[in-house]
C-alpha cells in the first residue's frame, strides 16, 4: 500500500515570541499575562487580520503565523512593532513586552491546522535571533519585499541558525528600540501630523539651494492652513539640513506620524522637483510626484509647485488617516479618529453606509462636544442623505444641518472646512449671495483645499455666476483628480454647463457622472433634457426611460423648484424634461 501523500505549499512563515519572556513573568505573572492579552487583543490580532494572516497557533508567549505573501507579513511584523513601540512609550523596563520576530518564505507541510519543515524551522531561528522589538527576515524573503519598502534591510551575513543545515543569510530591519536614536523620541500628538524636510539641492547649483528652502518654507506655510494637520515649524525641521538621516528617525525624533521629503535638480533652463510623503510608522509611501517646470518666472514655479504639492497633500493625508483608522477596533477611537472613520463611511456612497457615517460624526460629537469636524461632518452626512437617499421635501429637512454647520464654524472660525460646509447649507437655503461670502473666506483661510475650492465653485454656479464657478470645479479636480468626491463635483460642473445652455457639453459630463454613479437619478433627467433642448427627441424620450426605478420616487421631489435652484435654472430644466416626455405644445 503506497504511502499517504503529505500536502505542501510555499508559504510565508511569521515567528514571534516575547523577549525575557521567563524574567517578566517571574517578577509578575498575572500582570504580564495581562499585558501580553491585552497585546494579542488590542493589537496583534486586528492587524494579523488586516494583512491575511492564519494564526496557526500559538505556544505561551510564542506565535506561529501563516501569510499569503512575505510582502503582507513583513508589513504585518512592521505594524504590529511599531504598535508595540507606542505602547511602551511610557512603560517602565520591568513592565515592558517586546517581540522578537522572524519571517521566512519556504516550503511546508500541512497536517490538519498546523503546519510543520524546514520553512517553520527556519522562521523560528530567525525569531531566537532578533533583538527585542526587531525583525530578521531570510534571503528567501527579502528577495521577495526588497524592492517594495522604504526600509533599510541590513544584511547580517550568513547565519548558522540552530539544527538547520546550511547557513542561511539573514537581513534585519531596525524596528522600535533596536533603531538608533540621537534624540530623545517624542510621542505623537492628538492629531496628524507632518514635517517637511528641508528638500537636498542635487544641481550643485548653490543658486538652487535658495529655490529649495523657498519651497520648502513655503510648503510648511501652506500645510499651517489645514486646521487638522499638526506640522512641525521650519526652525526644527531644518536641523536635519545636509544630513543622512533616515526618515523614521526624523519622525521618532520630531513625534510625527508623515514626513515629506523630497529634492531639486537644475539643467540648463528647466527644474525638476521632487516630492515624496511617507508615512513614518510602516516606511509605506503615501504619495509622490515630480514636477518639471520652465524657469523663466523663479517665483511663479515656486508658487505653482508649493499650491501643487500642498492641494494634493490633504486629500492624500486625509486617505492614509482613514486607512490607519480602519485597523482600530471602534471602541478606541477617539474624536479625531470616529470622525475619520465616518468620513470613510461618507465616501462610499450608499444609504446603510451613509446611516453609519453619521452614527461616527455623532459619536465624535459625543467624545468631544468642541470638536468642529464632528459637527460638520454630520452636517454633510444629513445633507447627502437628504439629497441622495430619502424622498422627503427639501424644505422639510434643511435646519438641522444648516445649524450643524453654524456650530461647527463658531467652535472654530479659522477652519475652512468649516466655512466652506456652512456656505453649502446657506446655498441649500437659496442664500445665494451669503453663500458666496461664505465660501470666499473659506478659500482666503485655505486657498489650495480642493474641497474649499469645489465649494465655492458649487455656490458660485447655483448663485449664477457660472464662469467663474467652472473654473473654480476645474481647479478642484486639478488639485485632487482622484478625490472621492469628484463624481460629484462632475455633477455640479454638468448642471452649470446644461444653466448655462451648453447642451453638447453638459451631456458630455452627464454620461461620465452616469459611469460613475448609475443608480444616481437626477443626470438621467438632464440627459434627456438636453437632447430635447438639441432636438433630438427620440434620443430624449429613450434616456427617461433609464431612470432607475427605484429613483422615480425621489425624482417626484423635483415637481416643485428646489430652494438652492434659482427660478429661471428649474424652469430651463422643466422644459427640457417636458420635450422629451413628448409635451411639445
Amino acid at each position: 500500500m503506497p504511502p499517504e501523500r503529505i500536502e505542501r505549499k510555499l508559504a510565508a512563515i511569521l515567528a514571534a515570541d516575547v523577549a525575557g519572556y521567563s524574567q517578566l513573568m517571574g517578577a509578575d505573572e498575572e500582570g504580564t499575562l495581562t499585558r501580553l492579552k491585552a497585546c494579542h487583543c488590542e493589537l496583534m490580532e486586528p492587524e494579523i487580520a488586516e494583512h491575511r494572516g492564519r494564526v496557526v497557533k500559538t505556544t505561551g508567549d510564542g506565535i506561529l503565523i501563516e501569510f499569503p505573501s512575505v510582502v503582507d507579513a513583513v508589513r504585518c511584523a512592521m505594524d504590529v512593532q511599531r504598535g508595540m513601540a507606542e505602547r511602551n512609550a511610557d512603560v517602565t523596563d520591568e513592565q515592558r513586552i517586546e517581540f522578537r520576530v522572524g519571517i521566512n518564505l519556504g516550503d511546508i507541510m500541512i497536517d490538519a491546522e498546523d503546519i510543520h519543515g524546514d520553512g517553520v524551522n527556519v522562521a523560528a531561528r530567525l525569531e531566537s535571533i532578533a533583538e527585542p522589538g526587531g525583525i530578521c527576515i531570510s534571503e528567501s524573503s527579502y528577495q521577495q519585499v526588497r524592492d517594495k519598502f522604504t526600509v533599510h534591510f541590513e544584511d547580517m551575513g550568513l547565519q548558522q541558525l540552530k539544527n538547520i543545515a546550511r547557513p542561511v543569510r539573514v537581513y534585519r530591519v531596525p524596528i522600535g528600540r533596536s533603531a538608533p536614536r540621537e534624540r530623545p523620541a517624542l510621542a505623537l500628538p492628538d492629531k496628524p501630523s507632518i514635517a517637511v524636510l528641508p528638500f537636498q539641492n542635487m544641481s550643485g547649483d548653490p543658486e538652487q539651494e535658495y529655490f529649495a528652502d523657498g519651497v520648502v518654507e513655503d510648503i510648511i506655510t501652506e500645510l499651517s492652513r489645514i486646521r487638522w494637520l499638526f506640522v512641525i515649524a521650519r526652525n526644527s525641521t531644518f536641523t536635519y539640513k545636509g544630513q543622512a538621516v533616515a526618515v523614521k528617525q526624523v519622525a521618532r525624533e520630531l513625534g510625527v506620524r508623515y514626513v515629506l521629503e523630497g529634492s531639486v535638480r537644475k539643467g540648463g533652463n528647466r527644474v525638476r522637483v521632487t516630492a515624496q510623503m511617507i508615512d513614518a510608522t510602516s516606511g509605506a509611501h503615501i504619495w509622490a510626484e515630480r514636477y518639471d517646470r520652465d524657469l523663466s518666472d523663479i517665483f511663479a514655479v515656486q508658487d505653482e509647485i508649493t499650491a501643487s504639492v500642498a492641494g494634493v497633500i490633504e486629500p492624500a493625508l486625509a486617505e492614509a488617516e482613514q486607512q490607519r483608522v480602519l485597523r482600530k477596533p471602534p471602541e478606541r477611537l477617539d474624536a479625531w479618529e470616529a470622525y475619520q472613520r465616518g468620513l470613510w463611511h461618507f465616501n462610499k456612497y450608499g444609504p446603510e453606509e451613509n446611516r453609519t457615517a453619521q452614527a461616527f460624526f455623532r459619536r465624535a460629537i459625543a467624545l468631544d462636544p468642541n470638536f468642529a469636524p464632528g459637527h460638520y461632518g454630520y452636517a454633510l452626512a444629513l445633507q447627502w442623505d437628504i439629497w441622495h437617499f430619502s424622498s422627503r421635501p427639501f424644505l422639510e429637512v434643511q435646519r438641522t444641518p444648516r445649524e450643524e454647520a453654524q456650530i461647527g464654524v463658531s467652535l472654530d472660525d479659522k477652519d475652512a472646512t468649516a466655512h466652506a460646509v456652512l456656505a453649502h447649507m446657506m446655498m441649500w437655503g437659496g442664500d445665494w449671495e451669503a453663500a458666496i461670502a461664505e465660501a470666499r473666506i473659506a478659500v482666503v483661510l485655505n486657498p489650495n483645499s480642493a474641497f474649499v475650492i469645489s465649494m465655492l465653485g458649487c455656490v458660485l454656479g447655483f448663485g449664477g455666476y457660472r464662469e467663474e464657478a467652472l473654473e473654480r470645479l476645474q481647479q478642484a479636480m486639478r488639485a485632487s483628480p482622484h478625490d472621492p468626491l469628484i463624481w460629484l463635483w462632475s455633477i455640479w460642473r454638468a448642471f452649470l454647463q446644461f444653466f448655462s445652455r451648453d447642451f453638447v457639453a453638459a451631456l458630455q459630463t452627464l454620461r461620465q457622472v452616469i459611469r460613475l454613479r448609475p443608480s444616481y437619478a437626477p443626470p438621467y433627467e438632464y440627459v434627456a433634457a438636453s437632447l430635447a433642448h438639441l432636438g433630438q427627441f427620440d434620443e430624449a424620450r429613450e434616456a427617461l426611460e433609464h431612470v432607475p426605478p427605484q429613483s422615480v420616487e425621489q425624482l417626484q421631489r423635483w415637481q416643485h423648484r428646489p430652494p438652492w435652484m434659482r427660478p429661471e435654472d428649474y424652469a430651463l430644466r422643466v422644459e427640457g424634461v417636458h420635450l422629451a416626455a413628448g409635451d411639445r405644445g
